[in-house]
């Protein structure tokens, strides 16, 4: 069945692509880890914005829930018993969250160091930094979640990322 429709798959590699760009040219504060970062920026909205408006599994409101749910999934993950979910799972919109507002962060934190107001500031170049290091840590959880879940399920989450299809419901999954 169709889950990640076009516009989630295409922001979401977009990211990946961009991030994976800006973080390789960080060494280099020039135009190409600047204009990175601009990129992931307006990536970044256009999610913000399809996560209000868009289609069923792409919109916040199916797939973040409350710090309550997320803890029960972890204790049922960590026992080998979560449920599947057909879309997010309470971790993964957690994690959605915490990518998502750590890019906004990195890219605000990035504007500001090109402005007049704080261009050379060394605690705005080291909190840029270290929002950097947290999004790599982020994106490792991500990733370990991922294939936590993929392992657990039996199902390819690449390539439901890729094709947006995933295996129609069984009786005890959740939508």
């Amino acid at each position: 069945m169709r889950v990640w429709d076009a516009p989630v798959r295409l922001l979401h590699w977009g990211m990946v692509a961009t991030v994976a760009v800006a973080w390789w040219s960080s060494d280099d504060t020039g135009p190409l880890h600047e204009n990175m970062g601009y990129v992931v920026v307006a990536l970044l909205a256009a999610r913000l914005a399809w996560g209000f408006r868009g289609s069923h599994y792409a919109r916040f409101a199916q797939f973040v829930r409350a710090p309550r749910a997320a803890l029960a999934y972890a204790r049922a993950a960590l026992a080998g018993h979560a449920p599947r979910y057909i879309g997010h799972n309470p971790l993964g919109g957690w994690m959605v969250l915490a990518l998502l507002a750590d890019l906004g962060l990195l890219g605000f934190t990035g504007w500001l160091y090109t402005t007049d107001m704080f261009w050379g500031y060394g605690w705005l170049a080291n909190l840029h930094k270290c929002l950097g290091w947290a999004l790599l840590a982020l994106i490792a959880l991500h990733v370990a979640g991922m294939l936590w879940t993929s392992w657990q399920h039996r199902e390819n989450l690449v390539r439901a990322m890729v094709t947006g299809e995933k295996a129609p419901p069984a009786g005890d999954d959740v939508a």
